[in-house]
């Protein structure tokens, strides 16, 4: 029972003497020394700050231009599906499967047997209408009929005359002729068909010159005008590039696509000379080009950092006299404001706020936190190599001490 309570006796003291040790070395006053070692590290023993390693680029001139993209499709200048305006059985068929037409030229002729007769019928009337009235003018002159007489004759010849047009209109519109000169399509119908009004019967176009139709967003309403230069190939026709001219900007814009139509017209010549190499209904990817700039200072997409409605760049400038570097480090960052023009092919045009031959910094730019940075240029493929060859040194003088040790 004594020893018992001897051992709690004993682990109670033990406790109290490591609980007072403990607060002890918690509220001892720290000396000289240790008050050095948690405050700011000495200027001598200080290590190095550290350097942020970047890629940059120098802000080049090249040749840019701004344009834009779409899609559309090619059109002849004039084309038409010819169709009847009468109900008849086709006699004729004057042409040949996409051969050439001349305007005027007869294509579908109609039996106009009965037409014809109606024609005969009222120059007769107008005939009898005609001689009628001569002998009354002369009745009328003697004063044997009197002047009412001779209008009534008149207003007869008046009515002969239209019943004589309006047969012969008939007549004409019997026969289908070409309303201009072109090439015929593939015919859809045969002689001896019976066809009614407005049936289509054949295409004629006219394909020396060809329209492309395309729509453009409404932000560059401002940008267009007619007469301004269009580019255009055709996937039918790889490798050829075309040259339009912006005929006509349509003034009503589309109200579910938010764009405007614009039609270009180009003459349609072949690889010689000699042959339309165009089609109605190809499809045509459409460049336009709304101006060039032959010295255009620009700069890679990846180097423009955008906050807010503001767009920067961090370029590379030579530090402030008296400002100390770390060793191989010779240029500071400054971020810079710019403004931006066009952008193509991963490279944007830099209007204001850089010159020609400034290094500007494409990767890295989160590294830099404030004006005055120091920075070290990263160049592709090296930073690997360099490593290796370190990697190298080292193992070589771990064999070397290896080597002497043994000895």
């Amino acid at each position: 029972m004594a020893s018992k309570f001897n051992y709690w006796v004993t682990a109670a003291l033990g406790m109290a003497v490591a609980t007072g040790g403990a607060w002890w070395l918690q509220s001892k006053p720290q000396g000289p020394k240790e008050v050095a070692a948690v405050g700011k590290p000495q200027a001598a023993g200080a290590a190095a700050p550290r350097v942020a390693g970047v890629e940059v680029v120098k802000v080049a001139a090249e040749a840019l231009r701004d344009d834009a993209q779409a899609v559309g499709n090619l059109r002849a200048r004039q084309s038409v599906m010819l169709r009847p305006e009468l109900v008849g059985r086709i006699t004729a068929l004057n042409f040949k499967d996409g051969g050439p037409v001349r305007k005027g030229q007869i294509l579908v002729q109609f039996d106009d047997l009965l037409q014809q007769a109606e024609v005969q019928q009222m120059q007769a009337q107008l005939a009898i209408a005609q001689a009628s009235f001569n002998r009354t003018k002369e009745l009328v002159a003697a004063n044997f009929m009197a002047k009412q007489t001779l209008d009534t004759s008149a207003a007869s010849l008046q009515v002969a005359q239209a019943q004589l047009a309006l047969a012969q209109a008939r007549l004409s519109r019997m026969a289908v002729r070409a309303p201009f000169d072109g090439t015929a399509g593939i015919r859809l119908v045969n002689v001896g068909d019976y066809v009614k009004d407005g049936v289509d019967l054949v295409a004629l176009e006219d394909t020396r010159q060809m329209m492309v139709d395309f729509r453009l967003p409404e932000r560059l309403g401002s940008k267009l005008k007619t007469g301004q230069s269009v580019e255009l190939s055709a996937d039918a026709l790889p490798g050829r590039n075309f040259k339009a001219v912006v005929e006509a900007i349509d003034p009503l814009l589309d109200v579910n696509g938010r764009s405007i139509g614009v039609r270009a017209v180009l003459p349609n010549v072949g690889k010689a000379g000699d042959a339309q190499a165009l089609r109605s209904g190809m499809f045509a990817r459409v460049t336009a080009v709304f101006s060039v700039n032959d010295a255009a200072l620009v700069v890679p997409e990846e180097a423009i950092v955008p906050q807010g409605n503001r767009q920067f760049v961090f370029k590379l400038v030579e530090p402030e006299a008296g400002v100390q570097l770390p060793p191989d480090t010779k240029f500071v960052s400054k971020r810079q404001e710019v403004s931006l023009g066009v952008r193509s092919k991963g490279k944007v045009e830099i209007v204001q706020g850089l010159s020609l031959g400034d290094t500007v910094v494409v990767a890295g730019q989160q590294r830099l936190q404030k004006d005055g940075s120091p920075v070290r240029v990263v160049e592709l493929g090296k930073p690997a190599a360099a490593k290796n060859a370190a990697s190298a040194a080292s193992a070589a003088s771990a064999a070397s001490a290896t080597a002497s040790s043994r000895q």
